[in-house]
């Protein structure tokens, strides 16, 4: 008796993890608009070389199995459906990050049927850890309404809940003053405060995925020195010319990322001292115009660092090992992030 296509599995996939979402690298495809069951299991995530690929499992013991999106042919029975499953593979691969505000962004340009936006959104889990990186946005906001920064908030829906029962007359005032400058009633507030909230809230995923990647990166570069010093490294010049662009790159990239965050301090200091309904859509268009770019940027150090770690789990190496590694997954694809980088020139403040 013959063996049954993979796609004719029929059963309802489990649900999605919420921290899947969480991913720079990594998109369910189960989210999105696919008709063949098989691969509604699967996920797509980028490779060392940021090329986008079907991982069909992943697991300790037996390591990820990748595909290209086109070779799904091979692996599924090739009916209509699967064909125009695979026009959506390719529209998506194309993206340069899967983290959730990237794809808030680009799947409402693809034409391929996505309507599902609510599932766009950080884990509960993801959203704690980032109340650290939210104090600093949320301090200018408690400051303006209570006159202290002082007060304990962790999360924007605490502020929503101090604002529905502000507990001193002052502060009414100050909300209706808010109010004012937004051109909103008083009971609008708390929406500004939510739309403020995730704009933060993206900012702050963001950082936190840098800060992730900056751990790693200075010791990458000092296990990627070490490497200098080998003799047969030293005397192949076009070796040393990569080290050095892998280096030079590395540096270029991250000095710029970490420009990126200050100037949203900047801004997000800028719009209180000078709030209106026009400042904040100009503030919110600034930071989202950001979203796309970086998030490609991050989703490239991200993978390159993740990967070093997981092939050299104790440091060190055999020079033939790292020169290899280097060649092939590091350098590749480097120059791409580093010019997506030098693009967000056009929206940086003079």
């Amino acid at each position: 008796m013959a063996e049954p296509a993979v796609d004719d599995v029929t059963e309802i996939a489990e649900p999605i993890d919420p921290n899947t979402m969480d991913s720079l690298h990594a998109l369910p495809l189960a989210i999105m608009p696919l008709k063949t069951p098989g691969l509604r299991k699967s996920a797509m995530i980028k490779n060392a070389r940021l090329d986008s690929v079907i991982e069909l499992f992943s697991d300790s013991s037996a390591g990820s199995g990748q595909i290209e999106p086109n070779a799904v042919t091979d692996f599924y029975q090739n009916t209509p459906e699967l064909r125009e499953d695979l026009g959506v593979l390719g529209a998506v691969g194309n993206l340069q990050s899967f983290d959730v505000y990237s794809l808030r962004i680009e799947l409402r340009n693809l034409n391929i049927g996505f309507e599902d936006f609510d599932c766009l959104k950080l884990s509960p889990k993801k959203q704690t850890e980032l109340n650290a990186f939210m104090r600093t946005f949320t301090r200018p906001l408690i400051a303006r309404v209570y006159g202290s920064e002082n007060q304990e908030v962790t999360d924007v829906g605490e502020i929503i809940k101090m604002l529905a029962q502000p507990d001193r007359q002052a502060a009414i005032k100050q909300l209706q003053r808010l109010a004012d400058e937004l051109n909103v009633t008083i009971m609008e507030v708390p929406s500004f405060i939510e739309h403020y909230g995730e704009i933060f809230l993206s900012l702050s995923y963001y950082r936190n995925c840098f800060d992730e990647t900056m751990r790693d990166i200075p010791n990458f570069l000092v296990w990627m020195d070490d490497l200098r010093k080998n003799h047969q490294v030293r005397g192949d010049r076009s070796q040393s010319k990569m080290l050095d662009d892998i280096e030079t790159g590395l540096n270029e990239i991250t000095s710029s990322v970490n420009g990126r965050f200050g100037f949203f301090t900047t801004i997000s200091r800028d719009f209180w001292s000078d709030i209106s309904a026009d400042s904040f859509r100009e503030f919110r268009d600034t930071v989202t115009a950001h979203h796309v770019s970086i998030g490609a940027v991050l989703c490239g150090l991200s993978v390159k660092m993740k990967l070093w770690k997981q092939r050299f789990r104790q440091g060190g190496g055999a020079p033939s090992k790292r020169l290899e590694f280097l060649q092939s997954e590091v350098h590749p694809g480097l120059d791409h992030i580093r010019r997506i980088e030098k693009s967000v020139g056009a929206v940086k403040p003079a």
